[in-house]
């Protein structure tokens, strides 16, 4: 099999990754922990809500970063002589800011994780 062909079943594998990841977290581990809103804040007795909350945004960066090199791979398998500097640095600077604003929304701003997020999706817009 060609490289362009492993790079596209990569990629396809982990965009399957990601959205499996993100719904069964949410299914299995969030839906008993959230009490009419989107970020679950119920842990009790074991977590309090700040670590709750902080737990689902990491649990979903983890998604996003996956379908960041997801991206990356099947663009790499479609056009497999193109210089991917400017993609990769695109893919980083979204999922850095997606990831950002992920936890900044979450956690109500309260961890710091958001603001080192933004600064290096900054940077790496900043360097296409």
């Amino acid at each position: 099999m060609a490289s362009e062909s492993w790079l596209l079943v990569g990629g396809l594998v982990a965009i399957v990754v990601a959205v499996v990841h993100s719904a069964l977290g949410e299914v299995l581990i969030f839906q008993r922990m959230r009490k009419e809103t989107i970020v679950p804040t119920q842990g009790q007795p074991v977590l309090r809500e700040r670590y709750v909350r902080i737990l689902w945004a990491t649990w979903h960066i983890v998604s996003v970063f996956g379908l960041a090199i997801a991206g990356v791979l099947v663009f790499m398998s479609l056009y497999p002589v193109t210089d991917v500097r400017g993609l990769f640095l695109r893919a980083v600077a979204i999922s850095m800011g997606v990831s950002s604003a992920l936890v900044l929304f979450a956690t109500k701003g309260m961890h710091p994780g958001w603001v080192g997020l933004l600064i290096v999706a900054i940077s790496s817009a900043m360097a296409f």
